[in-house]
């Protein structure tokens, strides 16, 4: 995996959403285990000088202090991320973080969920969905249960690993917005693919109800 020389940043801007910080580790079909390392940030604003959107990583401490959410203006520095392939965010290691100007409490007619991300305990107890990518950069992305998580497939056993990113969905089996989408190819080294069709889904959820 290649690495890059972190450099460290200032950026400001007003956050579009906030999601849990996801990672995937796949093997074939016979594992799909989901790891939560802390949330990202998504804002539209300024970042290293370039403005824009992007996304900030930050642990699940900074966000329980802070309890960031959408239209929040802040501030903070962070670190340009080593290994492209690993990481959604575009930066990580946040610090100096200020909130400017707090954002009113508006009440939303879900779905999509416009609530306070719940602590990352909540999001390993209910388990993900595949999340069509459609729906992830549409009427989802504001949504606290979507998630574009970094994935790791193990390609050949102890040797190497392909990296891409999915997004998956932390909310209610019957949300309307959902849809998961075409079924995801899992490579293995001489074995050619796998299908993820959807039935980890009901594995990785199965401890709740359709409305939960």
């Amino acid at each position: 995996m290649k690495r890059n020389e972190p450099e460290k940043i200032t950026w400001h801007g007003t956050i579009a959403s906030v999601q849990p910080r996801t990672t995937v580790w796949r093997y074939r079909l016979d594992n799909r285990t989901h790891s939560h390392i802390g949330y990202n940030l998504f804002l539209d604003g300024e970042a290293n000088g370039i403005s824009g959107r992007f996304a900030v990583a930050i642990s699940e401490k900074q966000q329980m202090t802070h309890v960031f959410r959408i239209g929040d203006e802040v501030r903070g520095t962070a670190w340009t991320k080593m290994y492209v392939v690993s990481d959604y965010a575009d930066y990580y290691r946040a610090g100096g973080l200020k909130v400017l100007n707090r954002a009113d409490r508006v009440p939303s007619n879900p779905p999509p969920y416009h609530i306070e991300p719940p602590d990352l305990a909540t999001y390993e107890r209910r388990g993900a969905r595949m999340l069509s990518s459609a729906c992830y950069r549409g009427k989802c992305f504001t949504c606290a249960w979507a998630a574009m998580a970094a994935v790791c497939i193990e390609y050949e056993w102890g040797v190497s690993c392909k990296y891409r990113f999915e997004s998956f969905c932390y909310g209610p089996k019957s949300c309307a917005l959902y849809k998961m989408g075409k079924p995801r190819a899992v490579p293995y080294k001489g074995c050619g693919c796998d299908y993820d069709e959807g039935w980890m889904d009901e594995i990785c959820t199965d401890r709740r109800g359709e409305d939960e």
